[in-house]
């Protein structure tokens, strides 16, 4: 039975906790507040992450540490570079072994399927901090100095997911309310099912191909949103979703007063045209096989209590 930390208990980081705990692993899970999951091999602890020697104090003697944590979206140029840097600082001072949660924001614009060898070209300043994450990481285990790997996901699916889907279409077709979404409603899209997001984590945490490079996580389905609310309506029992695309002009109107939706005008690439995420891979070295799309949406299409 051995030590892992988590820092981090939004959908993901909850996920892979619970997920070690079930498997006998004692589990430390680190965040501002103290909150997550109860469990009785899971460890709640109130810190903050970027407080460099409290989190060497809570990773001493951890086999790995997993970087599940995200600051504010509206503030990740500010508050990312040294949560990172905290992390990262962390895992070499104790030898843990280290695992990023990550996304494709690094990638930049991409024509064609999203590839795991694609260099990063990031074209958005939360692409770029994420492209700098990920580079400081690698130049820590090329010189020997940890081990590390990165696991990617798409737009984020499943009970208390945070993504443009959950926030602006999924929330709406659930309660049977039109949705404005500022994106192609009909360009094919990959989906990640936050439990897979986890077991990706933990999959690569204990393989020896995983590290030094990243991971894609495979996705739950290739769908359109319209495709993706329709179905999502379905498995609650809904009326037919009712969508409308938002244009760029009202999703900016929208984000001078919302400090958040003003964040997403910069990430439009992703979703006024095709994204597929190629995960091809994952399934051939780290077995991990994505869970089925009716599974995801019924699991979202209950009301959280």
């Amino acid at each position: 039975m051995s030590l892992h930390v988590v820092i981090g208990a939004g959908a993901t980081g909850s996920a892979t906790a619970r997920l070690l705990a079930d498997t006998g692993e004692r589990v430390r899970l680190v965040t501002r507040s103290g909150s997550g999951p109860v469990h009785e091999r899971i460890e709640r602890v109130a810190a903050d992450a970027t407080d460099t020697a409290r989190l060497t104090e809570l990773t001493r003697g951890a086999a790995t540490l997993f970087n599940c944590a995200m600051p504010p979206y509206d503030r990740w140029p500010t508050d990312f570079p040294p949560l990172a840097a905290a992390l990262l600082a962390t895992a070499e001072r104790t030898g843990a072994d280290y695992v990023m949660l990550g996304n494709t924001y690094g990638y930049g614009p991409v024509d064609g399927p999203v590839t795991e060898d694609l260099a990063l070209a990031a074209t958005s300043a939360k692409g770029r901090v994420r492209a700098r994450i990920w580079h400081d990481a690698r130049a820590a285990y090329e010189a020997g100095r940890v081990r590390v790997t990165e696991i990617r996901a798409s737009d984020f699916l499943g009970a208390r997911a945070y993504s443009p889907f959950t926030l602006m279409v999924g929330a709406h077709v659930l309660a049977g309310s039109p949705a404005f979404y500022p994106g192609d409603l009909d360009a094919p899209h990959s989906w990640t099912y936050t439990g897979d997001a986890a077991r990706m984590l933990v999959a690569a945490a204990s393989h020896e191909q995983s590290w030094g490079r990243a991971w894609h996580v495979p996705s739950s389905a290739e769908e359109s949103v319209r495709e993706l609310a329709t179905h999502l309506a379905a498995a609650a029992g809904a009326p037919e979703p009712r969508l409308n695309r938002m244009t760029r002009a009202e999703l900016e109107e929208i984000g001078r007063t919302d400090s958040i939706m003003a964040e997403f005008p910069e990430m439009l690439y992703l979703y006024d045209r095709p994204n597929i995420l190629d995960a091809s891979s994952t399934a051939t070295t780290l077995n991990v096989t994505p869970t089925p799309i009716d599974v995801v949406l019924a699991e979202m299409a209950v009301p959280e209590r």
